[in-house]
């Protein structure tokens, strides 16, 4: 079980600000800055980026101090029994680069909301927080190559993700990052594993198959939702990759 003592988040400190504690606290302490700070580690005190993740288990110590006009972070502290905290493969003090702090974000303030609530599923939903929380510490600390682009990256795919249907191209996605769009390819494909442009036609192509499926759109419809221009090009381009066309996909699924 996960206990929390106290969650805090968007937590602003002044610049000449210092946590020191020699011998560390009798709880777990994690944190995750969203400024530049120097840390403790190995015996001197190293500057680290913004959107780094530091977790401290009882009895470490700890110090880190801010290193800009300013020291924000999110934090919480807790005891836990679970084996996935106490035996956790995440370097213990040491500042891990987070790849995507803004999810990690989210899940801080779940946290705080959860942690301030009375019903019966109160610790349930806490621990399923920190299990999210803990997996996405250790992807950050076994990502051995990460790019400093790959934030701007996982903000440019998740907007794809929620809205394939937006008029993107190239170029409109190079702008949402400010890369230059050659740029853009070589960082998207060697991050994902495909290119710009396929990763769109893979989101729209899954929306439309899902309001085939669940939906009663007209095709022509769909196809706008999804943000084809005419209908043609849409059935061309979905019986590509699907196989068939919407409406002998939706002729299929309704047998």
């Amino acid at each position: 079980m996960n206990t929390i003592r106290y969650v805090g988040c968007n937590s602003a400190h002044s610049g000449d600000f210092v946590y020191d504690f020699p011998e560390g606290h009798d709880f777990w302490l994690l944190i995750i800055t969203q400024t530049p700070a120097a840390f403790w580690v190995q015996g001197e005190v190293k500057d680290y980026p913004a959107n780094c993740a530091v977790l401290y288990p009882p009895r470490h110590k700890i110090y880190y101090r801010a290193c800009s006009d300013q020291f924000i972070d999110d934090w919480v502290r807790f005891d836990s029994t679970e084996s996935y905290v106490t035996e956790t493969a995440f370097p213990l003090g040491l500042p891990i680069p987070v790849p995507d702090p803004g999810y990690c974000h989210q899940l801080f303030q779940l946290l705080a909301v959860e942690n301030f609530l009375s019903c019966d599923y109160r610790e349930h939903s806490i621990d399923y927080l920190f299990r999210l929380l803990f997996n996405k510490l250790l992807e950050a600390s076994s990502a051995k190559d990460n790019s400093p682009h790959d934030h701007i990256l996982l903000d440019l795919r998740k907007a794809v993700y929620t809205n394939p249907g937006n008029p993107w191209t190239v170029a409109a996605m190079a702008d949402y990052v400010l890369l230059s769009p050659g740029y853009l390819q070589a960082l998207y494909k060697s991050r994902f594993g495909i290119s710009c442009m396929d990763d769109v036609i893979q989101c729209r192509i899954r929306l439309a198959k899902e309001k085939l499926l669940y939906g009663h759109l007209r095709i022509a419809d769909i196809g706008t939702l999804c943000g084809y221009k005419n209908v043609e090009h849409f059935s061309r381009q979905f019986r590509q990759i699907v196989g068939c066309t919407p409406r002998e996909f939706r002729k299929s699924a309704s047998t």
